[in-house]
């Protein structure tokens, strides 16, 4: 049997570089943000102190974790070493909901681990050529933000993630952050990263679609024709719409599914995942 512990900082990294390999397309700058998650969140199997799998079960608050970076190095696929961290990792979530994005190929797996199918999500792509729009209201996010970007996160997702956006909103070479204010209230905001190919963007929540183009064109704007990547959760009309606009395609899709209570997110008001959840 392997030998399963938590994952340490400097093993994350190598984590994300087998994400990268099996062409998943991590940030530049994702580790940090990850780890703030949930440091104890990250498990490793190793054989002869030599890595052999890992997985995520990242837990935000007391009902609920995300499952992600579930990989194998290939030399030690098939021998159960996976199966065994999954197990153990599962376990650690102590009877919280847990989400996952899952693969096409792998969904029936999921299944009969008991995961129930929620919906899709869509990766579209393509190069995006816009200008900023102009206006006062949209800014970059600051420190002042934080407090009202973290509750006006929680409206989209099961827990807060208030360590997690404290480190995925810092304002790097790589990646920024804007919010959207209407009578100085938070009415939506994105974020937008560099990728080992090209960008990402998300998270990218709105109260309506006006106001999700406007952060979309906001972020994209200064990437200069580079590709750019949204993850959208496909049930969202506006989400495809907007995507048609700026002539991207769909090039990849997950379903995301739950093991435990699904829970009632507005999935007509989410533009755009964070793509940590692509993990």
């Amino acid at each position: 049997m392997p030998d399963i512990r938590h994952a340490t900082r400097a093993e994350l990294d190598t984590i994300i570089d087998w994400a990268a390999k099996e062409g998943w397309n991590p940030g530049l700058e994702d580790a940090n943000a990850f780890w703030a998650a949930d440091p104890e969140g990250y498990w490793v199997a190793t054989e002869h102190d030599v890595l052999a799998a890992a997985i995520s079960v990242v837990r935000y608050g007391s009902q609920y974790a995300f499952l992600g970076l579930y990989i194998a190095e290939p030399a030690y696929r098939g021998r159960g070493i996976g199966l065994a961290l999954w197990k153990h990792a599962i376990a650690r979530a102590e009877g919280r909901t847990i989400g996952l994005d899952g693969v096409v190929a792998q969904q029936e797996n999921y299944r009969r681990s008991g995961f129930a199918w929620s919906h899709a999500n869509i990766r579209y792509a393509g190069v995006v050529d816009v200008a900023e729009p102009p206006g006062t209201n949209l800014i970059d996010v600051a420190p002042v933000h934080a407090a009202a970007l973290i509750d006006y996160d929680r409206r989209f997702n099961p827990a807060r993630r208030d360590a997690f956006l404290h480190e995925w909103t810092k304002q790097l070479q790589t990646r920024r952050s804007v919010v959207l204010l209407r009578d100085g209230t938070i009415v939506g905001y994105g974020t937008i990263r560099a990728c080992r190919e090209g960008f990402k963007i998300g998270p990218l929540f709105a109260d309506n679609e006006t106001g999700a183009d406007l952060i979309f064109r906001k972020v994209a704007a200064g990437t200069k024709r580079a590709l750019i990547h949204l993850d959208i959760p496909e049930p969202n009309a506006s989400a495809r719409a907007l995507c048609a606009r700026y002539n991207m395609k769909p090039v990849f899709e997950t379903a995301r599914m739950y093991r435990g209570p699904v829970p009632d997110l507005p999935l007509a008001r989410i533009y755009g995942i964070t793509t940590f959840e692509l993990g």
